[in-house]
């Protein structure tokens, strides 16, 4: 290990006393895996996890404190400086059965055996301060070069599980480095497994991909032909023209050319993905040859929340992803009540959201589109300050008149009372001077005596 990989490798505290603790008894200990690849590459890593030759048992003796939370496969935590840190022994894994999960582990003293093991290249490394780093598989050099690269045969590694393929996606978008030619072609020819992962996984690898710095990368799914078996949906707007005024690419290239403009919060990058996704069941082509997608916000939204459900999204992600698409492309006139009826739609909490969404839409589109729509963007921006400021009635909860009102005035309660209070917040939408009590009780008069 040269100096300068030294001085990026920074133990914290307790992973060095339990590396120094473990070697005075005898046994050998290092930090493993994704810590290692991360300090190398000058960055913090989140977890730090230990390998070492001592068996559950044997770890468990060496400290006052530790919990059995994955004995079975050779885990026990050691609480120590108020930290808890994973130590793992030596292992082998047995037979993937079920393309995801080896049906046993075996122990065993060789640290070689155990990164013989691990998915990727930049993942098997192992470092102690006494025997620096042991890099069997080439990983620094493959950080080097900027590559994922499989450990040992690329086929037998997504054979044992099929869910790195998706990994390997994952970390090539967060490092934006290539994956290896033959990882790669393994990738492709294997991806039909992914129909052995649950959907859990899939969700949480997607995500990874999707809120890293390069979320464009997505199109390597389409590449590898997993979205298939993960995002069929995907299949239906491939390459689905839209030659219409201010686009300048088919549907799926436009998704990905919007991800990167949202923040990497999980909802707006799924937002975007998924902004267009009825486009293919919605498009038509005029007499003149422009392709049309009428309707497309509302089908997109429909088709979003199944795909949501299905990769077990909790409920206020859909709903939030489900309402941004379905008013996506809602339409500012220019006037403040216009940006009245958007806060009515949408709500408060996701009307920035609604416009940063409307922003990355527009940043997919040719420079036409981009001047018109970010200029209108940035008027509806200034029209939400001042009808904040103003205090602006929005929602019902803000009207001047309540149900109990109306009905005092004469309303009968049931479902023609809440079209009556709909009614009345559209006029204050219009106009806000409105949404004062006897003007509103005055304004339901008039609509009695039309009645």
């Amino acid at each position: 290990m040269n100096e300068r990989e030294a001085t990026r490798i920074q133990l914290p505290r307790a992973v060095a006393a339990v590396l120094r603790l473990l070697e005075e008894a005898g046994h050998e200990a290092y930090a493993v895996g994704g810590c290692v690849r991360d300090s190398l590459l000058g960055k913090e890593p989140k977890d730090w996890d230990v390998t070492t030759s001592a068996l559950p048992q044997e770890v468990k003796a060496v400290f006052h404190r530790t919990l059995d939370t994955g004995i079975k496969h050779g885990t026990v935590t050691v609480r120590i400086f108020g930290e808890s840190i994973e130590v793992t022994t030596f292992r082998v894994d047995g037979v993937y059965e079920d393309g995801r999960h080896p049906k046993d582990v075996v122990f065993t003293p060789s640290l070689a055996e155990d990164l013989a093991r691990r998915d990727f290249t930049i993942n098997a490394m192992a470092y102690a301060p006494r025997r620096g780093i042991v890099d069997l598989y080439g990983g620094r050099e493959d950080l080097a070069r900027g590559i994922v690269r499989a450990v040992g045969e690329p086929r037998e590694r997504f054979t044992e599980d099929a869910l790195r393929i998706l990994r390997a996606l994952r970390f090539a978008a967060r490092l934006d480095f290539d994956i290896e030619e033959k990882t790669f072609a393994a990738m492709k020819e294997l991806s039909p497994r992914l129909s052995l992962i649950s959907a859990e996984r899939i969700r949480e690898e997607l995500t990874g991909l999707l809120t890293s710095p390069h979320p464009e990368r997505f199109a390597q799914v389409r590449e590898i032909g997993a979205d298939k078996v993960i995002l069929p949906e995907w299949e239906e707007i491939a390459g689905v023209p839209q030659n219409n005024r201010f686009h300048c690419y088919p549907v799926d290239e436009h998704i990905l050319a919007t991800l990167p403009h949202v923040p990497p919060e999980p909802y707006l990058r799924w937002t975007m993905l998924l902004h267009d996704i009825g486009k293919g069941r919605t498009h038509t082509v005029d007499e003149d040859g422009h392709d049309h997608f009428y309707g497309h916000g509302k089908v997109s939204a429909q088709m979003a929340e199944e795909i949501l459900r299905r990769l077990r999204f909790d409920n206020d992600t859909i709903d939030r992803v489900r309402t941004l698409i379905l008013w996506h492309d809602f339409h500012f006139d220019g006037t403040p009540a216009s940006v009245r009826r958007g806060l009515a739609k949408v709500g408060e909490d996701l009307f920035e959201p609604l416009l940063q969404v409307m922003r990355a839409d527009t940043l997919g589109k040719d420079a036409a589109g981009q001047a018109f729509y970010l200029a209108a963007i940035g008027q509806v921006r200034a029209q939400h300050a001042q009808i904040l400021a103003e205090g602006n009635c929005v929602t019902l909860k803000d009207l001047a008149v309540t149900g109990n009102d109306l009905i005092a005035a004469g309303e009968k309660p049931g479902k023609h009372l809440g079209e009556v209070l709909g009614a009345l917040l559209e006029a204050v939408l219009e106009d806000p001077s409105l949404n004062e009590k006897e003007k509103l009780l005055a304004l339901y008069g008039g609509m009695r005596e039309k009645e």
